[in-house]
């Protein structure tokens, strides 16, 4: 069994910060790629940013300059620095983990966090 947990979420005014972490625990062999999404109401979940387990960074167009995804292999940790935050930023954040199964199988597994709101308003 694996599990992320997310913390960092809160109410900031538009043009503040908040940092998001994500921790992962359990029997964990290999993790790949790690991301953070967003759900915002009434819309599909999207993909916020991404980190492969050497360090490559991918963002969405609208968080890029002000989002900044790093991860603690060691950890198995991932964080979300978020600046210069706006109203369209509210949304629930999930983190996400793509690891191996335990060696000797080809199996790839997808986890998700419980999420952890977001909420920017004046």
């Amino acid at each position: 069994q694996v599990q992320l947990v997310e913390s960092g979420g809160g109410l900031v005014q538009p043009g503040g910060s908040l940092r998001l972490s994500c921790a992962a625990s359990g029997s964990i062999f290999r993790i790949y790629t790690m991301g953070w999404y967003r759900q915002a109401p009434g819309k599909q979940r999207e993909l916020v940013a991404t980190i492969s387990s050497a360090g490559t960074t991918k963002y969405v167009d609208s968080v890029k300059g002000r989002f900044t995804i790093s991860r603690d292999n060691v950890e198995k940790s991932v964080y979300l620095q978020m600046n210069d935050l706006k109203l369209d930023d509210t949304a629930v954040y999930y983190c996400n983990a793509v690891r191996s199964g335990p060696p000797g199988s080809t199996l790839v597994y997808f986890d998700w966090g419980q999420g952890t709101q977001v909420t920017v308003s004046a």
